[in-house]
């Protein structure tokens, strides 16, 4: 990988680095709840079924489309039309908003772990799909993420 091609515009890198740039922290796998009419999102704590709750990574990445179809699949050309809903600290999204990275970034802090110290990651604060109905998430709405 280059060096800083965080920095670059997104459409200029290549699939690792594309990949790099997640930050790890498991909130674009939280379920949203999005209002038809004002188009408002919010993050619920009930998390993909697929999301490991200690790691904050996707237990089956590779095939994840075998077991959830909906799984949306990040790619520059798709970020003006789903930025919105991605966190506001996701490295995707700050860079599609022409922002930098935080200091916790994996990139730049050169440890995975300090998205987890920096307390922004879901790390043991969600619920598994499984456990719930989905008449259940709106209950579950985080307030700190949209």
């Amino acid at each position: 990988m280059r060096a800083r091609f965080w920095e670059l515009p997104l459409e200029q890198l290549d699939p690792a680095e594309w990949e790099a740039l997640c930050d790890g922290c498991g909130k674009c796998c939280l379920n949203k709840l999005e209002d038809e009419e004002s188009g408002e999102v919010a993050f619920t704590r009930v998390a993909c079924r697929l999301l490991d709750g200690r790691t904050c990574r996707c237990t089956s990445y590779p095939n994840r489309h075998d077991f959830v179809p909906e799984c949306v699949v990040l790619s520059p050309a798709q970020l003006p039309e789903i930025a919105y809903w991605l966190p506001r600290t996701c490295a995707y999204r700050l860079r599609f908003e022409g922002k930098p990275l935080y200091p916790w970034h994996h990139l730049i802090s050169g440890d995975p772990e300090s998205v987890h110290r920096a307390g922004v990651s879901m790390r043991g604060r969600t619920i598994p799909e499984t456990d719930l109905g989905e008449d259940e998430w709106e209950d579950h709405i985080i307030e700190d993420l949209a």
